[in-house]
């Protein structure tokens, strides 16, 4: 802990509190310190106890994703209220974990948006990589009746499953770029030069592009 509170840094601080990050680590320092450490799942555990946010992002890189049980990855979950903590605990833990596709399906459902976006952070995974026994319809029925008022994290969540559709499903593909277009959900979001924009129909179209020009 004393070590990381050497590493604070003001600019870094102010940075990432306009993300709702309440840390002032610069995160390539925090990912040397944890190659230095190397794997500790009981290190990881305490670090997690202090509630501190940049203990628990190296807690994160630290730990063994595996060795969670179904329990413990809902109970951190529900406490990990900083949006870094919380996408880098669904990213790099509870993917690579046994539970993780019934975690998936309680959260989807949780009345909590938090944790529900954990669950849609999963199901976009899913639909890219493991898409079999999925209603990909049904999905793109619920996007389409629940997106536009979600809130903010959920919305981006289920968002990112909408362009995943269009992108992994040419079968879908039209669909998913029309409720984007209806929605207009991130439209506008402001996106840096040289990014592609979070915006379902510029996202689809360009990702697929992408993938046409390489199979060519």
């Amino acid at each position: 802990m004393a070590e990381l509170a050497g590493l604070e840094d003001p600019r870094a601080r102010e940075v990432n509190e306009k993300h709702g990050d309440d840390h002032g680590v610069n995160l390539g320092r925090l990912r040397a310190l944890a190659k230095r450490l190397k794997t500790q799942q009981e290190l990881a555990r305490r670090l997690w106890e202090t509630g501190d946010t940049a203990a628990r992002l190296l807690a994160l890189l630290i730990c063994r994703p595996k060795a969670f049980g179904h329990d413990e990855l809902d109970a951190m979950l529900r406490e990990a209220r900083t949006p870094k903590v919380h996408d880098w605990l669904v990213n790099y833990v509870v993917k690579k974990n046994p539970h993780s596709e019934e975690l998936r399906l309680a959260w989807s459902a949780d009345p909590d948006p938090a944790v529900a976006a954990a669950g849609w952070a999963l199901t976009a995974e899913r639909v890219s990589r493991k898409p079999e026994g999925l209603d990909l319809a049904g999905l793109l029925d619920v996007i389409e009746a629940e997106m536009k008022g979600a809130p903010d994290r959920l919305q981006w969540a289920m968002n990112n499953c909408l362009a995943q559709i269009g992108i992994e499903h040419a079968e879908h593909r039209a669909r998913a770029i029309g409720i984007g277009e209806r929605l207009e959900v991130l439209k506008d979001y402001p996106t840096s030069p040289g990014c592609t924009s979070p915006f379902a129909p510029v996202w689809i179209t360009e990702m697929v592009r992408r993938q046409s020009g390489r199979a060519s």
